[in-house]
């Protein structure tokens, strides 16, 4: 895949499983990304989680998109950076109610958005199940 192809797979399979690391242990979650392009992949979580936590001490994270229609799997390092965008905010809180609720009791600043930047990508398929990974370079 292209980086370009890795970005659309990204935005066409915005569920993922993100790893994070609190001192040496490892911890992994199911969640939803907002979207990819060029410059990253942008997720959001709130500034009360243990996620949070975890990436502002340790900014290193990895996370895993699959499609099973095509049992293929990317899998994106990178650092989480902080993005301090509160029109951004209002445009996930339009694209997601959910929060909402949250947002009205503690305000947009609960909402933290993060761009996983520096990012390399890995593609995975059975047919590719052995051969040596390739990495592909999606965002500086």
């Amino acid at each position: 895949m292209t980086k370009e192809d890795i970005i659309k797979f990204i935005n066409a399979n915005l569920v993922c499983h993100l790893a994070t690391a609190e001192g040496d242990q490892p911890h992994v979650r199911g969640m939803m990304a907002y979207r990819a392009d060029e410059k990253g992949i942008i997720f959001h979580t709130g500034n009360t989680k243990d996620l949070y936590k975890q990436i502002r001490d340790n900014p290193a994270v990895e996370a895993s998109f699959f499609d099973p229609k095509t049992n293929t799997q990317v899998r994106v390092k990178g650092k989480a950076v902080i993005i301090y965008d509160d029109n951004l905010k209002r445009e996930i809180l339009a694209a997601r109610p959910f929060l909402r609720p949250w947002v009205e009791e503690l305000g947009l600043e609960v909402i933290v958005t993060f761009r996983i930047t520096d990012c390399c990508a890995c593609v995975w398929t059975f047919e590719t199940n052995f051969a040596p990974k390739q990495y592909v370079k999606i965002s500086d």
